[in-house]
């Protein structure tokens, strides 16, 4: 059990009073399914898209545990899952990876705006015809003398229609796998970049997502992030700070749901007692404990391991993989013990599991992790 410190908790406590104009108007957000830049406004305000960077970019320079700390805080205080998916999407996908990889060039020209919020960030991964299989990208990014050119397009991309840079992945050597990829930083007005249209989708849809389309894009050799070729050494050093970062949010998520499904349960009288009195919501609400609890442990503890430079392959895959089916299991829960309720609109609970299902897919499907953990264990080959 993770024991946290004043200043820890005072970082937390800070957050704790923008929960509700963050969460304002959320259900009719939902409905409109458009980014909210007023509420983007006020996530600057807070601070929180600062936390993990160096203060010499501007940013709080917190550990990897206190930022999941005060992100787990996002999650149970703001009831816009799209939001917070957003704020997540910019540190993970741009941020980090500038730390960690830029130049003092690229990082004082993009961190401090990241940090602040004037930018927003994104990453573009994903391909039509590849899916959960990175490798198969067919994005090219041919050198022309001091630029690359790079055509190709990208699906799936969270923060695309409002994200001011993108880290993008694109094959330099057509033939070399993994070590034939590199990570380029891509400006949104850079000649040849064009971004589709927000695309409909299920659930976190304030969080807008698109295509991105590579014309004979020209980006400056010095744009690379990383060494040329070193591009999967970049994402996967992104994702397991997007499965700590992005799912901590959803086990503040969890929280919140549990303590509104316990007062719920012990108020909501049907047949001359509390339902709460009725085994079986107490045990529906009990396997939510248990599912919050597991999942924040395996969290926390996986990144009690990352920090120590151990091998957290595993742990993270059964981090994700356990944490996205609890919190879809968890809202299924809550919209049942809230019955009628709980299927209304109004209520916030019906998008509460649009939003779950999200994560069983992004950052590794469920499928991709149950794969994972099978290869680690010598199964399958």
């Amino acid at each position: 059990m993770n024991r946290w410190n004043a200043d820890q908790r005072a970082l937390r406590e800070g957050l704790a009073r923008w929960q509700d104009d963050l969460s304002d108007g959320h259900v009719e957000r939902d409905e409109e399914g458009g980014f909210p830049w007023d509420k983007w406004k006020l996530i600057k305000e807070t601070g929180i898209l600062s936390l993990p960077f160096d203060e010499r970019w501007g940013g709080l320079g917190q550990d990897v545990i206190t930022t999941m700390y005060v992100l787990e805080g996002l999650g149970e205080g703001c009831r816009d899952g799209g939001l917070s998916f957003s704020v997540t999407t910019s540190i993970c996908s741009t941020g980090v990876p500038l730390e960690q990889f830029g130049t003092d060039e690229q990082k004082s020209r993009y961190l401090p705006r990241i940090c602040s919020g004037e930018s927003i960030g994104a990453h573009a991964i994903t391909e039509a015809g590849g899916g959960s299989d990175a490798m198969r990208m067919l994005t090219r990014a041919e050198r022309d003398g001091d630029e690359y050119v790079l055509n190709g397009s990208k699906t799936f991309v969270s923060n695309g229609p409002v994200a001011d840079v993108f880290v993008v992945y694109a094959r330099t050597r057509p033939d070399a796998g993994a070590l034939g990829i590199t990570a380029f930083l891509v400006d949104r007005d850079t000649p040849g970049l064009s971004t589709g249209g927000p695309l409909k989708k299920m659930g976190l849809r304030t969080s807008p997502l698109s295509e991105l389309f590579f014309d004979d894009c020209r980006v400056p050799a010095a744009n690379v992030l990383g060494r040329v070729g070193g591009g999967f050494m970049v994402m996967d050093y992104v994702m397991k700070r997007e499965i700590l970062f992005s799912f901590i949010v959803n086990v503040g998520e969890m929280q919140h749901r549990l303590d509104r499904c316990v007062e719920y349960a012990k108020t909501r009288v049907q047949f001359g007692k509390p339902i709460g009195s009725h085994q079986s919501i107490a045990n529906k609400i009990v396997d939510m404990k248990i599912r919050l609890e597991t999942s924040r442990k395996w969290l926390y503890d996986t990144a009690e391991r990352l920090m120590a430079g151990e091998n957290v392959t595993v742990d993270l895959a059964i981090a994700k993989l356990l944490t996205s089916e609890s919190n879809v299991e968890s809202s299924l829960s809550a919209v049942q013990i809230f019955g009628g309720h709980g299927y209304m609109a109004e209520h916030g609970l019906e998008k509460d599991v649009r939003n779950s299902v999200a994560g069983t897919i992004y950052s590794g499907s469920t499928e991709i992790q149950y794969n994972r953990v099978a290869a680690m264990m010598g199964l399958g080959k």
